[in-house]
């Protein structure tokens, strides 16, 4: 008895063409027509003996040596075909499998080695010493992976000439060339980081952001002319007002001709301090909301809304209608609209609007070029102050030196350190060739480095009030 395509029981009979054609597009036409695979010394391939008198053939089955399977005798070996039935007419015989192993898939076999018991052939090498499990497979030893190899560098392999393994950087093992620091390391990464500003633009950036407590009055004075009294007040407001972003104001209280209405602000009217003054009783009796809309019809705005302008009287006789009341009462009703007010100063220390301002101010800005009769009348107006009793008010002042012109200041680090001696701080702001001419200030014209030197000089002046 044996089974077959006909059932259990019954006598076996020839198989049909359809099995032939099967086990012919199973064997890849494994019957004669390759030639065999010779090793790479150029040798056909040997069975190998394992161990028990046997031939051990490449797709693992054992043979007797000397004994050879008939023609259509079934070895065992297939899937579902070699059944024991003669091959069909018309076609080669199957030669068995010593022949189909030394096909093209002769290659696939397993690496020559031992073995097991019961002719099972690992597909793993067989390390002495290690006998077989309770099943008579051999127990694969612990040992540890090869290493990595990448892509293939010997001979000829399939074929194909042999592709160089690409470069590989920073790790450890062969392949991979020496790190910076001439270690293995870790593979190159790319690391994004998000920049941060320099800790001194922010530092006077928070300042300018912070509560005052109250309205701050910042008075820039110097009886010398040409000293940038104006320049730095237009200035200093308007890096106030751009952190700030609103109730920053400049005012000309210049006893003459003052300028400041001129080179800041819009000129969308010609009303001055002097119009104020006249509707001042109306106006101080506004409040909130109306108070804002009422002053702002008097006021000039900069280009880009920062800060506020009130301008000066362009009338010389003008000056004796700014009595000290009356100063005091603009400046009150200027706090209750605005944070910071920037006072550009006149020339006559002896006039009544000056000395009203000093006294008021919260903040002393000593202006000042790098010049000896620039720096005399500042370290002259300082003795003034003292002697009339504003002490506290020089020693919290801050000195501001402006380079009117490009290129080395002999006198500038000289004046630094003597006016250090006697104001709390000293800023220096550069040379900038968009205030040269003297006409309109624009602080989105001025260079980067003027602009952060100003934010620096702005910080310092507000300092001593932050909360």
């Amino acid at each position: 008895m044996e089974g077959t395509e006909s059932g259990w029981g019954r006598p076996a009979e020839p198989a049909p063409r359809w099995r032939a054609l099967l086990d012919r597009a199973r064997l890849g036409g494994r019957t004669g027509e390759h030639p065999e695979v010779a090793d790479r010394n150029g040798a056909a391939p040997r069975p190998r003996e394992n161990g028990r008198g046997t031939a051990q053939v490449p797709n693992g089955i054992a043979q007797v040596p000397g004994h050879h399977p008939e023609p259509g005798h079934s070895t065992g070996s297939s899937w579902m075909g070699d059944s024991g039935h003669p091959a069909d007419p018309g076609y080669p015989a199957d030669p068995g499998p010593p022949a189909r192993a030394a096909g093209r898939y002769a290659a696939l076999a397993p690496p020559p080695g031992p073995v097991a018991p019961g002719g099972y052939a690992p597909s793993y090498p067989v390390m002495p010493g290690h006998p077989p499990d309770r099943g008579g497979r051999p127990v694969r030893p612990s040992v540890p992976p090869p290493p990595e190899q990448g892509f293939p560098s010997g001979p000829e392999v399939g074929g194909y000439p042999p592709v160089a393994e690409p470069p590989r950087r920073g790790g450890p093992g062969p392949g991979y060339p020496p790190g910076p620091d001439g270690g293995g390391g870790y593979p190159a990464r790319i690391e994004w980081r998000e920049s941060r500003p320099d800790a001194e633009v922010d530092r006077a950036t928070g300042i300018l952001r912070r509560n005052l407590g109250i309205p701050r009055v910042l008075a820039f004075a110097n009886p010398k002319g040409g000293v940038h009294k104006t320049t730095a007040t237009v200035l200093a407001a308007a890096t106030i007002g751009s952190v700030r972003g609103r109730g920053v104001l400049a005012w000309d209280d210049n006893e003459l001709r003052g300028t400041l209405g001129l080179r800041a602000g819009s000129a969308r009217h010609a009303r001055t301090i002097r119009h104020l003054i006249s509707d001042l009783v109306e106006i101080e009796g506004s409040h909130g909301y109306e108070l804002t809309d009422r002053l702002d019809d008097y006021l000039r705005h900069a280009s880009d809304g920062s800060y506020d302008v009130l301008a000066g009287e362009e009338s010389p006789r003008f000056a004796q209608r700014l009595d000290p009341h009356t100063v005091r009462r603009v400046l009150e009703l200027l706090r209750r609209t605005h944070d910071v007010i920037c006072v550009d100063t006149g020339n006559n220390v002896e006039s009544a609007n000056w000395q009203t301002v000093l006294q008021a101010a919260d903040q002393l800005v000593v202006t000042c070029v790098p010049r000896e009769d620039a720096a005399f009348t500042a370290d002259w107006m300082l003795d003034l102050l003292d002697d009339v009793g504003m002490g506290d008010l020089v020693r919290n002042a801050v000195t501001l030196l402006s380079c009117p012109s490009p290129g080395p200041m002999p006198l500038l680090d000289d004046l630094r350190r003597h006016f250090a001696t006697r104001t709390r701080a000293v800023a220096v702001v550069p040379y900038d060739p968009a205030l040269e001419t003297g006409s309109s200030i624009e602080y989105v014209q001025l260079q980067p480095e003027t602009r952060q030197a100003w934010l620096q000089a702005a910080s310092m002046m507000l300092e001593p009030f932050v909360r």
